[in-house]
């Protein structure tokens, strides 16, 4: 029997550009003739008419899986989304905006073959915004930093992984995933795969400064306490700091400033200043923390699926 590839594209403002990129998938697996092949299409609650294109694909396509989401949850909860509904034996996630190569796929494919069991493609050249590339260069120091991401490995949004990496990845039940964490909590056996980067083939890249803290946050504060640790050792260091000035203060008021005169009062505004700020960045990190269990404890979503469509489906909501 042959082996099932599923094709996972999270879909926001991309109604010109899917054709083109299940057109590539089409192409590429007529070539690789020994796999069958889907493709599950998320649309996260995109404002234009990408869902009416996902319908149209999905008439035209008995392997395409049509998902629209009710309201917009980000990508990675789109991933999970269609996670949940792919049924290969290996897994290949990429972008909608054609900047991930699909033709290319098989190079990710052929090293979780030969033995990975996840393979991220890497970028000789990232054809990114500077913004996106600052975004990207900002993602990557917190996951070596809070999760441990080796400094070799290249993370990105197109990547290939086995039924039972992803298996693992949709046991997390709670709000917030972060689909790099998942993976890097559950192996090492991940590798890096050269592939091409291109242009976008139209339009601009949905994400925003907004999106981006909150994509960091949600890695850092669900799969690592090493936040809290920084935040304990700056409060020892400042303790000790406080004391040691201290200190000095009295050394300098016995024997350099005559008794009654009063001086240091910047000084001393600057510390208390500086303390203030530290144990309100110190309360707000611990409340991030408290505020998501809460969250994830009254059950929040990852998703709400208002549809799911397939080829039959189509047809019958087109008659």
């Amino acid at each position: 029997m042959a082996k099932m590839v599923s094709f996972v594209i999270p879909c926001y403002r991309s109604e010109e550009t899917l054709p083109g990129v299940i057109g590539e998938i089409k192409e590429k697996m007529k070539q690789m003739a020994d796999y069958a092949y889907e493709v599950i299409l998320v649309n996260d609650c995109s404002p234009d008419h990408t869902f009416e294109r996902i319908k149209e694909l999905c008439r035209e396509n008995h392997n395409i899986t049509g998902i629209n989401l009710a309201k917009n949850f980000g990508q990675h909860s789109a991933l999970m989304a269609g996670f949940r509904y792919a049924k290969g034996d290996i897994i290949v996630c990429l972008d909608d905006d054609g900047q991930t190569p699909a033709d290319e796929a098989d190079k990710l494919i052929k090293a979780v073959e030969d033995g990975a069991d996840v393979a991220y493609a890497k970028y000789s050249h990232k054809h990114h915004s500077g913004f996106r590339n600052w975004g990207s260069h900002i993602n990557e120091l917190m996951t070596r930093v809070m999760l441990g991401k080796p400094k070799e490995l290249y993370l990105s949004s197109y990547f290939a992984a086995r039924r039972f990496i992803i298996d693992e990845v949709v046991n997390y039940e709670y709000a917030y995933p972060y689909v790099i964490g998942l993976i890097l909590r559950t192996t090492k056996n991940i590798v890096n795969v050269e592939v091409n980067h291109r242009d976008r083939w139209t339009g601009e890249s949905g994400y925003t400064i907004g999106k981006l803290l909150n994509l960091w946050f949600n890695g850092f504060t669900a799969f690592s306490v090493k936040p809290l640790r920084i935040a304990t050792v700056s409060g020892v260091v400042c303790a000790g700091a406080g004391f040691l000035y201290g200190i000095y203060t009295i050394i300098k008021k016995i024997f350099v400033n005559p008794p009654g005169l009063v001086t240091g009062f910047s000084a001393l505004m600057s510390v208390l200043v500086f303390m203030g700020g530290m144990l309100m960045l110190m309360m707000g990190m611990v409340g991030e923390y408290m505020g998501r269990m809460y969250i994830s404890m009254n059950r929040s979503p990852q998703y709400v699926i208002r549809e799911v469509v397939s080829k039959e489906e189509a047809f019958h909501e087109q008659a």
